[in-house]
């Protein structure tokens, strides 16, 4: 009886280490972050920056944290939804206060689409959010900065190359 009982624990013991994931640490990856070049519409080889950029995802009322608020930037990493298919954002040129609190730089909407693509890494990771199918476009204003959008890679899985250019 004794050997059963032990051969049922020894059989227990090995069941549960053995289920057991050696790390719950993540190291794979996180969703990736849209990166944004900004170009010359004149020279359009040649990165221009946009000058006090300011970055606000459309219906919030705080700027987007992976850009500095209000510097000169050529490139830009920004995050898109991960539980819907679209993101817009609003892009302020030039941003500054009035004497009020106003902004009064010049403001451009870009909206984007995209299919979302889950992806199971890990059980310390979860799942990650990647984007196919991208597209973007400028909302029609009176004084547009945004002159052009390209999208240079429409399926984004990481953070390290340029998947947008836009001219100004």
């Amino acid at each position: 009886m004794r050997k059963i009982q032990f051969g049922l624990l020894l059989f227990l013991s090995i069941i549960s280490a053995s289920s057991c994931e050696k790390d719950d640490i993540c190291v794979e990856g996180d969703t990736p972050l849209l990166v944004i070049e900004f170009y010359d519409i004149d020279d359009i080889d040649t990165l221009k920056e946009v000058k006090t950029l300011r970055v606000v995802g459309v219906g919030q009322n705080v700027t987007v944290n992976t850009v500095t608020d209000r510097s000169n930037l050529s490139t830009i990493s920004i995050p898109l939804k991960t539980d819907e298919d679209a993101t817009s954002f609003i892009l302020i040129s030039d941003s500054a206060d009035s004497d009020d609190g106003a902004e009064i730089g010049n403001l451009d909407t870009i909206n984007f689409s995209y299919t979302r693509i889950e992806d199971f890494l890990s059980r310390a990771c979860g799942f990650v959010v990647n984007y196919d199918e991208l597209q973007a476009n400028a909302t029609a204003d009176t004084d547009n900065w945004i002159q052009n959008i390209e999208i240079t890679q429409s399926l984004v899985t990481n953070s390290d190359s340029t998947h947008v250019k836009i001219f100004h």
